[in-house]
């Protein structure tokens, strides 16, 4: 399954973006990864880029949601368009979903202007979904770093990773 058909947008006319971030190890250098849809389903830009500076995964993910939206509005699409966003990181959903969570210190002014950012838009939805639907996103995010993509996990499964002795 696709990014674009794992979640069609609740707003007719939106754009959808999934995003992803990959920090290697947690924290050092940042994978950002995006998959940006338009309209009319079809995926219309796609991101995957390292960083030159390190950081934690919830800043890559939050820095992937900052250059898809960037993106947009250097296409003239901010004004005029509705964004829906897909993020499989609980923090950045809770900061930027309307119910914010106690503030990261660290992170306060980069989450400061996603904020800014969203209300470019005219209408904005910042929505969490399972790592399973994100796949896209976060396969361009440690594409980035130069890591192999997550082994697929069956939906309603999880994997015990085997301790080291």
């Amino acid at each position: 399954m696709t990014a674009a058909q794992a979640a069609a947008p609740l707003t007719p006319g939106a754009w959808v973006i999934h995003c992803d971030g990959s920090a290697w190890p947690n924290p050092g250098r940042m994978g950002l990864g995006a998959v940006l849809t338009g309209p009319d389903g079809t995926v219309q830009h796609q991101i995957s880029e390292a960083t030159t500076f390190t950081g934690c995964n919830n800043e890559a993910e939050l820095r992937a949601l900052m250059q898809a939206l960037q993106w947009l509005a250097q296409q003239g699409l901010a004004a005029s368009t509705p964004v829906q966003v897909f993020s499989d990181n609980s923090v950045l959903v809770e900061q930027l979903g309307g119910h914010p969570a106690a503030p990261i210190a660290r992170l306060a002014t980069l989450f400061g202007e996603a904020r800014q950012t969203l209300r470019l838009f005219p209408q904005a939805q910042v929505q969490w979904i399972p790592r399973h639907r994100n796949g896209a996103a976060d396969t361009l995010a440690r594409a980035a770093l130069g890591l192999a993509p997550k082994a697929a996990t069956p939906q309603g499964q999880t994997i015990k990773k085997r301790r080291r002795r």
